[in-house]
Formats: C-alpha cells, sequence, structure tokens
C-alpha cells in the first residue's frame, strides 16, 4: 500500500513539473521585433522637451511611440501632433501641427504629414501637407504645395525655405500673390485642393 501511494505521489509530482516546464518555456521563446515594437508607448501626453539642459519644445499629442532599438531610432505620433518651439525666454516662437509626424533621433530631424499647420510670431499661417524641420540645420523646408496666409496677402507655390522660426522664407517655385478678403480665400481653398503642378521662373524670397 505504502509503496502503491509514493509511486502515485511521484506521478503527480511529474506532472506537476513537466508543466511548469512547459509554461516557463512558452515564455521564454517569445520575442519582438524593435522595428514595430514601441519600446516605450505613451498616450494622452503634453511634456516639455529639452536639450543640453535648454528647453527647446512642448508636444501635445494622443500617442507616442518610442523606437530606440531599431536601426534608425525614432519617435512616431500617428494620430497627430501639436508643437510649440521656444527661445531663450521660454516664449512661444513657431508651432506645427499635423496628421502625423516623425522624429529621427540621431539625425534630429523631424517629418510632419498630412494637413501641416505652422503658424510664426508675425500670426502668418503655412499651410501644406508635408514639411521638414532640421534642427542641426537650423532650417524648415518641403517641396509640397505651400499656402502662406498672411495678414495683408496670400502667397502660393510649390518648394519652400525658411528658418527654423519661420520668419525669413522663400517659395522656389510661387505662383502668386493674392489680396486677402474672405471671396479670394475660399476661391483659392478650392483651386488648393486641385492643384498638382506649377511653372515658375524665379522664386519669392520674404522676409
Amino acid at each position: 500500500m505504502r509503496t502503491a501511494r509514493n509511486i502515485l505521489l511521484s506521478l503527480v509530482v511529474l506532472f506537476i513539473t513537466i508543466g511548469c516546464k512547459d509554461e516557463v518555456k512558452s515564455v521564454v521563446q517569445q520575442s519582438t521585433d524593435p522595428k514595430t515594437t514601441p519600446t516605450m508607448l505613451t498616450t494622452d501626453i503634453t511634456t516639455l522637451v529639452s536639450d543640453s539642459g535648454v528647453t527647446k519644445y512642448r508636444i501635445t499629442s494622443e500617442r507616442w511611440e518610442m523606437y530606440d532599438e531599431c536601426d534608425t531610432p525614432n519617435w512616431v505620433f500617428p494620430k497627430g501632433i501639436y508643437l510649440e518651439q521656444f527661445d531663450t525666454a521660454l516664449q512661444v516662437e513657431a508651432t506645427f501641427e499635423c496628421d502625423k509626424a516623425i522624429y529621427l533621433k540621431n539625425s534630429k530631424l523631424w517629418h510632419f504629414i498630412g494637413n501641416v499647420r505652422s503658424s510664426n510670431t508675425r500670426k502668418e499661417i503655412i499651410l501644406t501637407n508635408e514639411l521638414y524641420w532640421d534642427q542641426n540645420l537650423k532650417k524648415v523646408y518641403s517641396d509640397s504645395f505651400i499656402h502662406i496666409e498672411q495678414p495683408e496677402r496670400i502667397l502660393e507655390g510649390f518648394g519652400f525655405e525658411s528658418n527654423e522660426r519661420l520668419t525669413t522664407y522663400k517659395l522656389k517655385r510661387p505662383m502668386g500673390i493674392f489680396p486677402v478678403d474672405e471671396e479670394s480665400r475660399k476661391s483659392r481653398a478650392a483651386q488648393r485642393d486641385s492643384l498638382n503642378t506649377l511653372q515658375a521662373d524665379s522664386a519669392l524670397t520674404l522676409q
């Protein structure tokens, strides 16, 4: 009787041990792809970003994905972003807003995508579908169609280069300059939706 009981107990311990080993094995085998799996994910955030101890800008976004382990470390904001850029006195000198944004950490390059809206301290509004901000070169640029709303006129064209404060900029292939009124604004908005080509002889530089 005692021998049979010992055998039964040994079998129970063996089955439990085998079950535990299988469970641990399945966990160890799990792996993640650093290119598709963020090392950190944050939702509904508003945060200040500093560089060399100096506060550079503020980010507001519904979703922030960090990919620090991939070949090209980057941040992705798949649901859009609102970014305020500060001067040394922490005053807002430029803003960027878009449907999606990507930041390449090593090259310090921002890529704003979809319904990009930027503004400067002169209350000028810059609209486009794609915009880059190179922090190393301190330059903002785009090859897409650009619509610029100034207090007294509207500028349109293709290709854009600016300082990072958006106060001195150039339209590479300008379409024209238009007066600001409600009718002309509506007309230009309708044309902007269908524009995809432009031919021009000279660039237009403003500051």
